[in-house]
């Protein structure tokens, strides 16, 4: 029986979808094609044991409903842009402020973002401010949440995938708007790992347990 060759253009295809691509036992994949996989956090599984595309995707579109969106009033003009570009998604957007570019204090809104979210499992949360760094600061105080300042698409995936990150903060003075929805989607499309990731999610838990306060 004639051997399948998987070359870069299968991973590519796989990049713009579920990231993952099923390959036949007997495949042949090039050398190309494994390094464009790491690069694209395109992953090979046994096209035998593994799951219809039509059924991850399903589950993708499923992974998240509503997303929580605050911003300081660095983010606010950025906030303003988001939100109905989310909504054109299908997403259900929830803002919990602020409402005009007059100063306020960035902790306030990631606490309101990271609060919502803890109360809708179905939700990620998106929180802006100059630099995104003071509110995923912020935010990795509350139980529960894990917050990740991204600055690409490959940060993004890489916090959802292998730190199954439940809040994205931007920072809305070092990205440009059209960067910021190439990170939110990335984001968006990206599904939490099990495996050695998520044992080593749960390690993070167990210092949050250690040091939090009754």
């Amino acid at each position: 029986m004639k051997k399948r060759l998987i070359t870069e253009k299968d991973v590519l295809k796989a990049a713009t979808g579920t990231k993952i691509l099923p390959v036949p036992k007997n495949a042949l994949i090039t050398s190309l094609a494994r390094d464009t996989a790491k690069e694209k956090q395109v992953k090979f599984v046994d096209e035998q044991a593994a799951t219809p595309v039509s059924m991850v995707a399903t589950q993708v579109t499923q992974e998240i409903k509503t997303i929580m969106i605050g911003a300081d009033h660095g983010g606010f003009a950025l906030k303003t842009e988001l939100i109905p570009w989310l909504g054109s998604l299908g997403y259900q957007v929830e803002d919990v402020g602020t409402t005009s570019e007059a100063a306020v204090d960035y902790p306030d809104f990631a606490f309101a973002v990271g609060l919502k979210v803890k109360q809708n499992s179905s939700s990620i949360g998106i929180m802006i401010d100059g630099a995104g760094i003071g509110s995923a600061m912020a935010l990795n105080k509350m139980p529960g949440i894990l917050a990740a300042c991204c600055y690409n698409e490959f940060t993004a995936r890489n916090a959802r995938q292998h730190n199954h990150a439940n809040v994205l903060t931007l920072g809305s003075k070092a990205l440009g708007s059209e960067t910021c929805k190439s990170v939110i989607l990335a984001f968006l499309k990206s599904v939490p790992e099990p495996g050695r990731h998520e044992g080593r999610v749960n390690k993070i838990r167990d210092i949050e347990s250690k040091y939090s306060r009754s």
